[in-house]
């Protein structure tokens, strides 16, 4: 049979073969190689063709390890565990499309071989994860990088999502876009709204028809409490909800048992004090005032606000709406 393929494609497709077919469990021998470097590519190749060819790839720094049992790949860009990792994350982000997700974790599995696809069963159950149905989440990354390196605002629809699960426009914004954070599993953009005169974040799965603008964007250091730049620390710890009031000192008390959580949300500045009861601990943190009222209704039965009096006041009062609710 004529190769359908020419011999000096040789060495790339031997290379292929040894990425898609082996691995320290499954080892090619020259037989199986050259059997099928002629059957997926038409291209006969000797025993002695295939060892130089090895010899080639090793010299080029492909890491190749051989033994009686044959020849695989030694060492690839990531592990399959990183992988796993990675497409764990992409099968957690809410803010990716299940059509999105599907296409990354796929491109993912190609950086490994054939074996490690067939352990990845989650490809066929992207569609059953709760995911956004907005679709222009790569194009507003794209749209929001350009805008910073061209230092100007953007404009955009931002959305809330209505009884029927779809997105409906609740406002147009024109902002200064400076970063996009990834907090609570949940995309946002942070940028500053000249109209508003606060910084906003703004969840990116729920923007749409986004555009750059003529109007120069607003410098970070005119910003108020950004005239030193951005503590990205500061911004995981002091707001466990993505609110864009000005932290304050905040004190609570605290069950012993959630000190671990307490660390998980406000990071290892939160300060702690002994109480005389010993299964209280008295936390002190710096975050957002409306983040921490939500927050201690999360956790309403291990947490009491002492300080300030204006946002205990704030926790009761919320208190007894709900309770109005229930006693109804």
């Amino acid at each position: 049979m004529d190769s359908f393929e020419p011999k000096k494609l040789a060495l790339l497709r031997l290379w292929q073969i040894l990425w898609e077919h082996s691995d320290d469990k499954h080892p090619l021998t020259q037989e199986e190689m050259a059997e099928r470097l002629q059957k997926e590519y038409g291209i006969d190749l000797e025993r002695k063709a295939i060892g130089r060819n090895l010899s080639l790839l090793r010299e080029a720094g492909a890491e190749i390890e051989s033994s009686r049992e044959g020849s695989y790949l030694l060492c690839r860009d990531f592990e399959d565990s990183e992988l796993h990792l990675l497409i764990d994350g992409v099968l957690c982000s809410k803010h990716v499309t299940a059509k999105h997700s599907a296409d990354l974790i796929d491109r993912l599995c190609r950086l490994s071989n054939k074996y490690f696809r067939s352990h990845v069963k989650n490809i066929c159950s992207v569609g059953d994860w709760s995911k956004t149905e907005n679709p222009a989440l790569f194009y507003n990354i794209e749209m929001i990088d350009t805008a910073i390196e061209r230092k100007c605002r953007i404009g955009y629809d931002y959305n809330k999502i209505g009884i029927d699960k779809k997105l409906h426009n609740s406002s147009y914004q024109v902002v200064t876009p400076y970063q996009m954070l990834l907090h609570n599993q949940r995309y946002y953009l942070m940028a500053y709204s000249e109209y508003w005169g606060n910084m906003v974040f703004h969840r990116l799965d729920r923007i749409t028809d986004m555009s750059l603008t003529e109007e120069k964007a607003t410098p970070l250091s005119k910003v108020p409490g950004y005239e030193n730049g951005m503590d990205y620390k500061r911004l995981a710890t002091a707001m466990p909800y993505m609110y864009s009031d000005k932290p304050e000192r905040i004190t609570f008390l605290a069950d012993v048992g959630i000190v671990d959580q307490i660390v998980d949300w406000f990071g290892d500045d939160v300060r702690f004090l002994k109480c005389p009861d010993e299964g209280k601990v008295e936390a002190t943190v710096t975050a957002s005032p409306n983040a921490i009222v939500h927050w201690a209704m999360q956790y309403i039965a291990h947490v009491e606000i002492i300080s300030p009096e204006s946002l205990r006041e704030t926790v009761r009062k919320a208190l007894e709406k709900g309770l109005e609710k229930y006693n109804q």
